[in-house]
């Protein structure tokens, strides 16, 4: 693969049901005009392109070693301007962490933070189509397993993103 000076996005890879279910809301709710990507769970914003070999090989020694962490949807998130859903995952977020203490030199601000994990199906509304969304997904909400296949790294192409490559866990 062509190695690109374009921040490095990493994300946690769903099963292929919840990517299907959670891109089609994205699909429905999201502004089609700012719908560049798919439904996804943002684990870092922004990594270095230059570090692409250490952020890679860590990845690959964590998927290795992790098995698939438990997750749970949780809840809605009322963003404001949009809708998310939220994801309790306690063994993903001590992975990220793990991470993030890695490469604590590498991080901007935002990524430096203890991440909400979440999935945004709607962005860029005014509010009051977010609170109608909000009110009709979470009228028959119910909290429910929600499986996390690997990780996954992209470049981000200013606005698209290009996939670098995903890496599923595989410990025990």
């Amino acid at each position: 693969m062509e190695r690109l000076n374009k921040p490095i996005i990493m994300t946690a890879q769903m099963g292929r049901a919840e990517h299907a279910w959670a891109d089609g809301l994205r699909r429905r709710y999201f502004p089609p005009e700012r719908n560049l990507i798919g439904a996804h769970i943002t684990l870092f914003h922004h990594l270095p392109p230059q570090a692409l070999d250490e952020i890679r090989s860590a990845v690959i020694a964590m998927t290795s070693d992790w098995p698939k962490p438990e997750a749970i949807l949780s809840g809605l998130i009322h963003l404001g301007r949009g809708v998310a859903y939220q994801l309790h995952a306690p063994d993903l977020l001590a992975m990220r962490m793990e991470l993030a203490d890695r490469f604590a030199g590498l991080l901007i601000a935002q990524d430096q933070q203890v991440p909400r994990l979440h999935i945004t199906v709607q962005n860029k509304v005014v509010p009051a189509a977010a609170k109608r969304l909000y009110d009709e997904l979470s009228a028959d909400f119910e909290p429910h397993p929600f499986t996390i296949h690997g990780i996954g790294l992209h470049y981000y192409m200013d606005g698209p993103w290009q996939d670098i490559g995903a890496w599923p866990f595989r410990g025990r």
